[in-house]
């Protein structure tokens, strides 16, 4: 799948937001500005200016303690943080151990403490919902307490591992202190993944390691950073990132591109010849190859998981499986009525192609043509990069690089141009990662929300569920496509991935094995051969909820545009309603639903 990618482990980002100051004044029992004739000034009193207070006072804690635990999530977050209060941090990965989760446990039973203290009637409205965004986050994180040594931090595609090394070469290189703060970096890596492998052993020993195919496929992961130092791509991109700095001498550029080399070679090709030699020695201690429900307190957990990431609307995971079932019904039905009343498209299948492949003319087409449905962006640019040969393997078909916060001007998006995704079709993959999608979506939302603790909260089910939503849409533009193939595309592709989404629920929280997998795909989809289910299966148990990020945000903005089309009648605009979940950002959707029933309540014809 199509990643958004920014490293961060799991933990709570917020904002620094300033106290408001009187000099020279005591507080009075309520504080009121005389108005000039024919004005009007809102009146607050104290007990309402201390709750504010106290929550601009919490967002500065959470963010302060957050962007100050890593090295690296710190640099993508922000590219100037002396410019929003954050001083100098040490030049690590942070800490990965079940000790840190236990003092992270600590900080935010204290940070719902200090929220639950305060009075959400007392908020302005965009605080009210920042609040409540926070409480449900905060209680779901706690909601995992015990469950530490059930968390992944390696997989083949989407694991730290796979995604750490590209996140290094595209560490931006501001100044001269921004090379220095990457070889310390990069220097830390052995340390840090000598963590990891002691976090694993602690798995094991706790019966709770992966299983063998799982860590074979972490192992292929590895292999491509054991070459030489100096054909590492690591290498190129360090020395092309260095010769476009201009305040460094052609004599410390080849300084530092020599001392990159023997960081390289000392202690980055190193770490993964380590973490290789761990999961070696830890291989054939995996308990389980199935899904979580077969692991003690995996139910839990999954429960845990899918509450953290997928963030429905819906109370249980029983009736979210029930309306994603109730889903793929009504795609697979459309899909059949489109095949049935269309009987030519399906021999263009195998033939059909869209009008450009060249990236930045589909960007731009898709640019110019979402005007009509979709609000307008500030200026902003966008690089298209091609993921580096040796890690074709291990990397998605496509990602969308987040920028820092403080420069959301300057956007990537990677292509993998590997053999196994050739076949996917570049006009939907860059909506999906670019207009309307991914860059689209973040820029509007940084540009056009005040508040820095919202910039930052990463909730994958609606950025991945709109990038989906979106991509499904791209379908219906001038693409090229003949009539009708469009939608029919759309629908199997929606169909897909429903597929993929309740097999996860299938087999972490139902219990499905291999075997049960294997025949629901041939019974009910003709989907058959060993290294097919194979491929689908452990992809799925190796990546639990990583699908249903995707599918249930595009189920729930689906649902939401339907009752609103109905609601509304001709009164409907896509746009409107478009800008509606823009303006209102990443959120849970258990947050996101009430305020939807607002704004429909609001726009509903008298």
């Amino acid at each position: 799948m199509k990643k958004k990618t920014r490293y961060q482990t799991r933990r709570f980002t917020a904002v620094l937001m300033s106290a408001i100051l009187l000099t020279g004044c005591a507080w009075p029992e309520t504080i009121q500005t005389q108005p000039e004739t024919g004005s009007s000034y809102e009146t607050y009193s104290a007990n309402e200016l201390t709750h504010k207070n106290q929550f601009r006072q919490l967002e500065e804690e959470i963010f302060q303690d957050s962007l100050t635990q890593s090295a690296l999530d710190l640099h993508f977050t922000l590219s100037a943080p002396e410019e929003w209060g954050v001083g100098e941090i040490s030049q690590t990965f942070g800490q990965f151990s079940t000790e840190t989760t236990v003092e992270d446990f600590e900080k935010l039973g204290k940070w719902k403490d200090q929220l639950d203290a305060i009075s959400i009637r007392n908020l302005e409205e965009d605080q009210k919902l920042t609040y409540r965004i926070l409480s449900e986050y905060l209680e779901t994180e706690l909601s995992a307490q015990g469950l530490e040594l059930y968390s992944e931090p390696l997989s083949s595609t989407i694991g730290l591992q796979a995604q750490l090394p590209i996140l290094l070469s595209e560490y931006a290189f501001y100044d001269r202190q921004d090379v220095e703060n990457y070889l310390s970096l990069l220097s830390d890596i052995d340390r840090f993944y000598s963590q990891i492998i002691e976090f694993e052993k602690q798995k094991s020993e706790a019966g709770l390691f992966m299983c063998d195919q799982a860590a074979r496929d972490v192992l292929s992961s590895c292999e491509p950073y054991l070459i030489q130092a100096d054909h590492s791509f690591l290498s190129e991109t360090f020395n092309t990132r260095i010769d476009a700095l201009t305040d460094l001498t052609e004599e410390e550029k080849a300084a530092y591109k020599e001392e990159n080399l023997k960081v390289l070679t000392d202690h980055f090709i190193p770490a993964y010849q380590l973490l290789m030699d761990g999961i070696n020695g830890l291989m054939g201690t995996g308990t389980n190859d199935k899904g979580l429900c077969w692991y003690p307190k995996g139910k839990e957990y999954y429960e845990y998981l899918v509450r953290a990431n997928i963030c429905s609307s819906y109370n249980t995971i029983e009736d979210l499986k029930r309306a994603m079932e109730k889903q793929m019904s009504e795609d697979l039905n459309a899909l059949g009525e489109i095949a049935a009343s269309n009987p030519q498209l399906s021999d263009s299948l195998e033939t059909y192609s869209f009008s450009s492949s060249d990236p930045t003319e589909i960007l731009e087409s898709l640019k110019t043509q979402i005007t009509e449905d979709f609000p307008g962006l500030p200026q902003c640019n966008y690089t298209v990069k091609y993921v580096p040969k040796p890690l074709e393997g291990s990397l998605s078909p496509a990602f969308y690089f987040v920028p820092p916060i403080d420069q959301y001007e300057d956007n990537v998006i990677y292509i993998n141009n590997d053999s196994r995704f050739h076949s996917e079709d570049l006009f939907p993959t860059l909506a999906h990662e670019g207009y309307p999608g991914h860059l689209y979506q973040n820029v509007y939302f940084i540009a056009n929300n005040e508040s820095s603790l919202r910039k930052i909260l990463s909730f994958s089910s609606y950025t991945e569920g709109w990038a989906t939503y979106v991509e499904h849409y791209s379908y219906t533009l001038d693409n090229g496509l003949e009539e009708n193939m469009g939608e029919l595309l759309a629908y199997n592709n929606a169909v897909s991935l429903g597929l993929y989404a309740l097999l996860d629920v299938y087999i972490h929280y139902d219990g499905w094995g291999r075997d049960e997998v294997k025949s629901y795909l041939e019974s009910f989809y003709g989907i058959s051969g060993d290294d097919v289910v194979d491929s689908i299966y452990y992809s799925l148990v190796e990546n639990p909820t990583n699908y249903m990020e995707y599918y249930v945000g595009y189920m729930e903005i689906c649902q939401m545009r339907q009752t609103a089309e109905h609601v509304l009648g001709d009164n409907f605009s896509l746009k409107e309603f478009h800008t509606f979940l823009l303006d209102l950002g990443p959120a849970q959707f258990s947050v996101i639903l009430p305020e939807f029933l607002s704004w429909l309540e609001d726009n509903r014809p008298d």
